[in-house]
């Protein structure tokens, strides 16, 4: 019998917020849980990240149409990881939107990730038989950038670089300068990195910094609504990943195996980061990613529900 992953143990119902953050923009938040967000255009909605299925989407469905009766013609991805995008059919949307790197990743490994994910974390799957048999397949992709017009008001889907993902974008309000992140920026939240480039992460943060946004929704944590707020956000998000690689780095140097690299980086890791939401269920997974990325593996290798258990095992047993 192998040790349950940590998340098995999250039964905690988690506070909903539904943050105003502009005449046009909403911030769905869950205390740690996946975030989605809300974009009120002129003529329609455009909802980013859908929860992870139909049911769980009907309670974001339910404080849009609080606000708003346009239609929901727009769903965006900003990455493919299944609780992120299972609950897209309940919006009925016109068009599914990612970036071909992402539409890559789902035909690559949508349903190896799916099952492993399901298996890792059942809370964040409620009612996960109303989720349609298959994969959720974008209907429109981009590569770098692209604007979609919600009658007068601009939303640009942006590819800045890979991080948490090699398909992550960002919705972007230039105008109002807000941000939609998904996860390449977490909040008080441990960044899961189980399908990270870690060389990479730090710069694309960077580059989401360079455009000074004033408010940011990242991918699970409070929306952040000042400037100084979301500077916090980028460089907590940040440091977690120059820690988790200075560290792996450092005991790959030394010549030493994954089960001793982990136990290291968790001690040194934990006094800073303990605290944060899902710190011991990510640890596992993002330090061995990170070991794999400082070895042989430039990619993220696969995950399937056996690779989870079976590196659970040996790390946490």
């Amino acid at each position: 019998m192998h040790k349950a992953f940590a998340s098995q143990a999250d039964l905690e119902v988690k506070k909903v917020t539904f943050t105003r953050l502009s005449a046009n923009a909403y911030a769905y938040t869950a205390e740690g849980d996946p975030n989605t967000g809300v974009i009120i255009g002129d003529d329609a909605v455009m909802v980013i990240d859908t929860q992870a299925t139909p049911l769980m989407a009907q309670d974001v469905i339910r404080r849009i149409r609080s606000v708003t009766d346009l239609p929901i013609k727009y769903v965006v991805l900003s990455h493919y990881h299944a609780v992120r995008v299972l609950g897209a059919t309940a919006y009925k949307p016109q068009h599914i939107i990612s970036s071909r790197d992402t539409y890559d990743l789902i035909v690559e490994r949508g349903e190896a990730d799916k099952a492993s994910e399901i298996g890792r974390f059942p809370r964040l799957f409620q009612a996960v038989e109303s989720v349609p048999p298959g994969m959720t397949w974008p209907t429109l992709t981009f590569t770098g950038s692209m604007s979609i017009w919600l009658g007068k008001l601009e939303v640009q889907l942006l590819q800045l670089g890979r991080g948490h993902t090699k398909g992550d974008s960002i919705a972007w309000l230039p105008e109002q300068k807000i941000m939609f992140s998904g996860d390449l920026v977490e909040f008080d939240a441990t960044p899961y990195a189980g399908d990270a480039y870690f060389q990479d992460w730090p710069k694309t943060l960077d580059r989401l910094a360079a455009l000074e946004p004033r408010a940011l929704v990242p991918g699970r944590g409070a929306a952040l609504i000042t400037p100084a707020a979301v500077a916090q956000g980028l460089a907590s998000t940040r440091g977690f990943i120059a820690d988790v690689w200075s560290s792996v780095k450092a005991g790959v140097a030394a010549g030493k195996d994954l089960n001793a690299v982990y136990k290291e980086t968790f001690a040194k890791l934990q006094p800073k980061y303990g605290h944060w939401v899902i710190f011991n269920h990510c640890m596992p997974f993002d330090v061995t990613r990170c070991y794999d990325e400082a070895t042989q593996y430039a990619d993220p290798r696969i995950w399937t529900a056996q690779r989870d258990i079976e590196m659970w095992a040996a790390l946490e047993s």
